[in-house]
């Protein structure tokens, strides 16, 4: 069983990113959780203050009505 398998529904990440304003922090979220291999991505949360912004994002693993790997692979 993947340790993918065993999360609920999503993976949330928090960081502090260098950018100029709040859309191009967005847009380097967006880059950032494509190349972790997320296709459906949230922005949860963006904050610019200083010489950056405050993101949160969140990848999907499994959203409502899919069949989650969790509660079809019983071996825990």
């Amino acid at each position: 069983m993947s340790i993918l398998d065993k999360i609920m529904d999503a993976i949330d990440l928090e960081t502090y990113l260098v950018c100029k304003d709040e859309d191009e922090a967005e847009k380097l979220t967006k880059e950032l959780m494509e190349k972790f291999g997320f296709k459906d991505i949230s922005i949860v949360f963006i904050q610019h203050q200083g010489p950056g912004a405050r993101v949160r994002a969140r990848g999907y693993i499994y959203k409502p009505g899919d069949r989650y790997g969790w509660l079809f692979k019983q071996s825990y």
